[in-house]
């Protein structure tokens, strides 16, 4: 079966940096893209990155861009999300999550993980 387990998330002071993993079971990993999507209290869910299975192409939203970072370690079958200058309105449950070849527009995956909780306070 397909698993997706995020680990990493933890509570960070303003201005800090956490790093957030999600390893892949149970599917061809090489063969799918893989998104990070978080969803804050009373706010719709978000896609903020996604990095290409074929090419590695990587696309983040623009509130992330710069200081967030996704990458894959496809021996390891897993994906990482470097965050920095952690900001309070990024707490959020962020899930790892994987689509067929391409990343989608939305969020349109095809899978998803349980995620795992970002805190972002002094």
């Amino acid at each position: 079966e397909v698993q997706l387990v995020e680990s990493g998330g933890d509570l960070v002071q303003p201005g800090g940096s956490l790093r957030l993993s999600c390893a892949a079971s149970g599917f061809t990993f090489g063969d799918y893209a893989i998104g990070w999507v978080r969803q804050a209290p009373g706010k719709e869910r978000e896609g903020i990155a996604c990095i290409e299975a074929r090419d590695g192409e990587t696309y983040y939203t623009n509130s992330v861009s710069g200081r967030f970072r996704i990458s894959r370690d496809n021996a390891k079958n897993t994906v990482s999300l470097e965050m920095s200058n952690l900001k309070p309105e990024d707490a959020a449950v962020y899930t790892c999550a994987v689509r067929y070849l391409w990343c989608p527009t939305g969020i349109a995956y095809d899978y998803w993980g349980r995620g795992t909780q970002v805190t972002v306070s002094s």
